[in-house]
């Protein structure tokens, strides 16, 4: 499903306001960049973890300068398939992000598993304006031919 633009190294950078209409602002940049470009699963696996970035980002940190939020991602292709990057800058907060544990009632709490489950990794930066929470989508690894089923 790669395209000719897919071909080198992209990124994007937008700064969205630190307001729940950052998150649906960010989402549709997002698709409206990668559609075409990148499997519709793996489309909707990044649209989704953006949105919780976001979301979260805008709960319960503060915002940057401006009252915003920088959001960026970059594609970069492979022979396996494309690894990209998500990141969501803030201007911090009190705690930095940690998955919870949520009981089964609660309203909240689960973004982060969310997050944990769809991509390959993540992690927080803490850097001089605040920090970054990132998401990495690494291509699966290609079969390999030398093994032999067992049976």
């Amino acid at each position: 499903m790669a395209t000719a633009a897919a071909a080198r190294d992209q990124a994007w950078c937008v700064v969205v306001p630190h307001h729940p209409a950052g998150a649906r602002l960010a989402r549709h940049r997002l698709a409206g960049e990668l559609a075409g470009v990148v499997p519709p699963m793996l489309l909707a696996d990044l649209i989704a973890v953006l949105a919780e970035l976001v979301g979260n980002a805008v709960r319960h940190a503060r915002p940057l300068p401006g009252g915003v939020v920088r959001v960026a991602w970059r594609l970069r292709p492979s022979t396996q398939g494309p690894l990209i990057q998500l990141g969501v800058t803030d201007g911090g907060a009190n705690t930095a992000p940690r998955i919870r544990t949520a009981s089964a009632d609660a309203a909240d709490g689960r973004g982060l598993h969310i997050v944990a489950g769809l991509a390959t990794r993540w992690g927080v930066e803490q850097d001089g304006m605040g920090q970054r929470v990132w998401a990495e989508f690494a291509p699966a690894p290609a079969p390999r031919s030398d093994l032999v089923p067992a049976g």
